[in-house]
């Protein structure tokens, strides 16, 4: 006599469907030029500015927020010192946060921004303005490729488009609703 459990597993074993092969992923091939990154960031409310290079960085901040109070980035020194256990009281009153970032798309706008480049996981969204800072050679043309090259390990991160917004209320757009006020992204 067979038990309940061995008719179960049993029928389960004689209605098993055919294996069926996974699709063939396309390779979605696309435009991962900096003027579509540019385009496409502009259009959700961003700002891209070119940098001859790295060293342009302090000039180009302070002809673009000379009235910036408190400033934090790891990028260069006299800024407001963060790590993950600044308090959100401290970094509310951060009103320019200058990041660097890892992998812009171009179809979308977006940068990678992993937790070690953010300082605060809070950093990105508490700051009035917000300066992502890329190499343009770091640019992809789909979120797919972008994917394929985020590490295997995990960890916190997010992906970055454009400063906060809404249209929730009145079906008006608001900037800074939620979040950064402006993104400005510094290519070079």
């Amino acid at each position: 006599m067979s038990s309940s459990r061995e008719k179960i597993l049993a029928a389960a074993r004689a209605n098993k469907p055919e294996e069926t092969l996974l699709p063939t992923v396309p390779s979605f091939e696309g435009d991962a030029s900096a003027e579509r990154f540019t385009e496409v960031l502009t259009s959700i409310g961003g700002q891209v500015i070119w940098l001859e290079g790295p060293e342009q960085l302090q000039q180009v901040l302070t002809q673009l927020f000379p009235d910036s109070r408190i400033s934090a980035s790891p990028l260069f020194p006299g800024t407001l010192p963060v790590d993950a256990l600044t308090t959100t009281e401290v970094l509310a009153d951060v009103d320019l946060a200058v990041l660097p970032g890892e992998i812009g798309v171009a179809e979308n706008g977006a940068i990678w921004l992993p937790e070690a480049n953010m300082m605060h996981r809070a950093l990105p969204t508490i700051t009035q303005h917000l300066v992502l800072v890329l190499d343009h050679k770091r640019i992809v043309a789909t979120m797919h490729q972008a994917y394929a090259q985020l590490p295997s390990t995990g960890g916190y991160g997010a992906f970055v488009a454009g400063p906060s917004k809404t249209a929730d209320i009145e079906q008006s757009l608001v900037i800074g609703a939620h979040g950064a006020r402006s993104l400005i992204v510094l290519l070079y």
